[in-house]
């Protein structure tokens, strides 16, 4: 008989803002990822450590014992509290854990935890020194000891965006990329995603913004907040290469519905704008937000947007606490605070 899929066995994969045991994070020190910056990068985690180690535990993985030492000494001078952190010496490569970590899952029948392991091809084989992250899940479910399903695809964590009920919305640059999985339809990706991720219903936006070397990952430009409400991204200047792209997938947003057919509430997010030091366009948004158990943690860009944007997103989550995090030399990566971590639901 064939093994049942996780959505026959009751599992689905939650969402963010629902409770969670903990935040799962790798130390960054690839000197090409961030040139000249890996130090200001430390620093980064370290305030992101402690804004979110309050209130949900930290699993965070290091290279080697050095590693280790080093990360013990930032978060002790940044006053993170370490019996709330756990450290493991792993063999990664980035700090990419949103793309390559595993996708949890709950049964909330059973209080079950269970984990999805997809294949992580960096990308599209852009970065070849990266794919050996593709190992991390399996590596990390030697102590966990959960069931692991392994669709045998190609899927990125931050390509995929829910609500916890059954709705789904990602983009088709990133899903439906030849550079992903070139011999599946769109129909039979939603197959994939509705037995390991528990998914019903979809929603498909077209493009992500530009200079996102994930070819449109959804967390960088829309994300739900509540079952049914969306926080999409949105830039006001039409002469930007941004304006139009946004645009076309409000037209979709607006047109859409959850699980239940019910129309979905819209919330406009300003966007950001920021150059590497060559004066290159780097891939800013504050859409790339955390939303931990009593906080939610912003990247921000020393950009007149800031303030307006952290005022929207507190409005959004009044229950918890909206940190703006300087994300600027994080972002030389390629990404901020959504990129670079997973959560782990609580039971």
């Amino acid at each position: 008989m064939p093994k049942k899929t996780p959505k026959q066995l009751g599992y689905l994969m939650p969402a963010e803002w629902e409770r969670q045991a903990a935040i799962w994070l790798s130390w960054p020190y690839d000197k090409i990822t961030f040139p000249n910056r890996v130090e200001k990068t430390e620093d980064i985690f370290v305030r992101i450590i402690r804004a979110i180690h309050k209130t949900e535990r930290v699993e965070l993985l290091v290279t080697d014992k050095e590693m280790k030492r080093r990360a013990i000494k930032k978060l002790q001078a940044g006053k993170v509290d370490l019996a709330k952190v756990n450290l493991y010496v792993a063999d990664y490569a980035d700090v990419w854990f949103r793309d390559f970590g595993p996708i949890f899952l709950v049964n909330r029948e059973t209080e079950r935890l269970a984990m999805t392991d997809w294949i992580y091809n960096a990308y599209g084989n852009k970065w070849p020194e990266l794919l050996k992250d593709d190992k991390i899940p399996a590596w990390m479910n030697k102590f966990l000891k959960l069931p692991r399903f392994t669709p045998g695809i190609v899927l990125e964590g931050g390509s995929i965006d829910v609500n916890g009920q059954g709705t789904l919305i990602t983009s088709r640059q990133c899903l439906l990329n030849k550079n992903r999985n070139p011999h599946l339809s769109q129909e039979k990706i939603e197959k994939y995603l509705s037995d390991y991720l528990g998914i019903k219903h979809f929603i498909w936006l077209n493009n992500g913004i530009l200079a996102d070397h994930t070819d449109g990952h959804i967390d960088d430009f829309t994300r739900f907040i509540n079952p049914k409400t969306v926080m999409y991204a949105y830039e006001d200047d039409k002469s930007d290469g941004n304006h139009k792209i946004l645009k076309e997938n409000l037209e979709i947003l607006k047109n859409s519905t959850d699980q239940d057919g019910n129309k979905l509430k819209l919330i406009k997010l300003p966007m950001p704008k920021m150059n590497d030091d060559q004066g290159d366009r780097l891939a800013v948004s504050y859409a790339n937000f955390y939303i931990g158990n009593s906080v939610v943690l912003v990247p921000i860009f020393k950009h007149k947007n800031d303030k307006a944007a952290l005022k929207i997103i507190q409005t959004a989550f009044p229950k918890r606490k909206v940190i703006g995090i300087d994300c600027r030399d994080l972002i030389y990566g390629g990404g901020t605070i959504h990129c670079i971590s997973q959560q782990q639901p609580a039971l």
